[in-house]
């Protein structure tokens, strides 16, 4: 059967039922262990570092290695979801990322954790994208927003959280296992998600998707490992000649891949990526936004660690508790994102992304004046809009990208959204990198404010090409936000 005829079969249903109804927080464990795992390691780092006496580069890989592997490999899970099931391709990855996570906190050497945290970078490739497709099929209608909101919700717990909970799990020491807590406390998670997902889970798959393409997958991966390497390596090793010659591949094999998708599609065989996504426009303007907002965000939560932390002095703790200010706003904010998107459809998008503006503006004025010095109370009104900002714009836009795609592009379009929300991530640390390093002299505390004020002129015109690509969004679709 060729692609353009293929439907997507739930083996099992769930919709209405208490079994459905416990499908959202079991697949959301899995969202939240691996959202968790890239931004809770930057707490641990400074002690990992002195107990396994690991070196610069081995640190720099417990990382980067968990990133290039999740956001390399995203969109071809996605299509194994698509031809062997989505919820088995859940299951494996839980497995692989529950397993890794027990050998990361028992490794006995660097060399051990570099490792295992690749294989986790593996699992939650393999996880993510199938999250997204089981909540798209297993709820419709009213149902469905809700799914997505508390997504989104996930998203925002783990990613602002991680600090906070980094920070508790190393103080608190449980059996002086110090920074090991920080991965083994996925293991429990996992344990239990495993036990119920088999039970509370639908299956589905995409009839007619009987083939994996294979040279998909090898260019696909080449191109974006060739993107990706580099940007989280490139600053740390002075941008080498091989960074640029990586980056100057990745065109080349992206190219080839999309023509190799071309030609399979005209044969009437199953590509790895149906192209047939980017003919629907608000797929096409929302990867935009979705690359502008996740540029963003990671890169945020870096440079106000940096500048708490080593600017200001704050513990890994005392950092934390500043980012359960901006978590405020966003839980508050998600909260009455749907009645507001009841009324505005797709134009409380651009709200949000306005708080957001709003929010960074605000903050940027307040380092400037406070500096390194003054109280910390300072911020919050500038971290409550910004995490407003964000708790409006991270759900809704996930809805609002995959509103209205066929339900055999599902597969494909979540390992996208998912691949272009890393791929931001790691852009927007790149790049952000380069403005915030080129304003800091690390011996000099005061620098640390210049740099973050810096860094947050970078962040505002982000959030303005934000504003402007939702409000191409919401000027055709007036009533479709989650």
């Amino acid at each position: 059967m060729a692609q353009s005829e293929a439907v997507t079969r739930i083996k099992r249903g769930v919709r209405d039922t208490s079994t459905g109804r416990a499908t959202l927080p079991v697949v959301l464990a899995g969202t939240f262990m691996v959202v968790l795992d890239f931004f809770i390691v930057n707490v641990a780092i400074p002690s990992m570092q002195l107990e396994l006496r690991a070196d610069a580069a081995q640190i720099e890989f417990v990382v980067a290695g968990y990133g290039l592997a999740y956001a390399c490999g995203l969109i071809t899970a996605g299509r194994l979801g698509d031809i062997y099931g989505r919820r088995r391709l859940y299951l494996l990855g839980l497995t692989l990322f529950t397993l890794a996570s027990l050998a990361c906190g028992l490794a006995p050497n660097a060399a051990v954790l570099v490792a295992a945290r690749v294989v986790q970078g593996v699992a939650a490739a393999v996880l993510s994208p199938q999250v997204l497709t089981i909540l798209g099929l297993a709820y419709t209608g009213a149902q469905r927003a809700r799914a997505f909101n508390a997504y989104g919700m996930v998203l925002a717990l783990a990613s602002v959280g991680g600090q906070l909970i980094g920070g508790l799990l190393i103080a608190a020491d449980p059996a002086g296992l110090g920074w090991r807590t920080c991965f083994l406390i996925n293991v429990p998670i996992g344990l239990v998600a495993l036990l119920l997902t088999p039970r509370v889970v639908p299956e589905s798959t995409v009839d007619g998707a009987v083939r994996l393409d294979v040279t998909g997958v090898v260019l696909v991966t080449l191109g974006l490992v060739a993107i990706v390497l580099p940007l989280v390596e490139g600053r740390e090793r002075g941008w080498p000649a091989w960074a640029w010659a990586c980056l100057a591949a990745s065109v080349p094999l992206l190219a080839l891949f999309v023509r190799s998708q071309h030609r399979r599609s005209a044969r009437g065989e199953s590509p790895l990526v149906d192209l047939a996504l980017f003919g629907h426009r608000t797929f096409r303007v929302g990867m935009l936004a979705v690359i502008c907002f996740y540029s963003g965000l990671a890169s945020f939560f870096l440079v106000l660690a940096l500048y708490l932390q080593r600017g200001r002095g704050l513990g890994a703790l005392g950092s934390g508790l500043e980012f359960t200010v901006m978590g405020l706003g966003f839980f508050v904010a998600s909260f009455a994102a749907r009645p507001i998107a009841a009324r505005l459809g797709a134009r409380a998008l651009v709200v949000g992304a306005a708080l957001l503006l709003a929010g960074q503006v605000l903050l940027a004025v307040t380092v400037a004046r406070q500096g390194v010095g003054g109280s910390l109370a300072a911020f919050a009104p500038a971290l409550l809009i910004d995490g407003a900002g964000l708790g409006m714009v991270m759900a809704p836009l996930n809805s609002l990208v995959l509103a209205g795609l066929p339900a055999r592009l599902a597969g494909a379009a979540s390992g996208v959204l998912t691949t272009t929300m890393q791929l931001g991530n790691s852009l927007g640390v790149a790049l952000i990198g380069l403005v915030f390093y080129a304003r800091l002299r690390p011996s000099v505390a005061e620098s640390y404010a210049q740099a973050l004020t810096a860094s947050l002129y970078y962040l505002i015109a982000l959030a303005a090409l934000l504003a402007v690509s939702l409000v191409v969004l919401a000027r055709k679709r007036p009533a479709t936000a989650g």
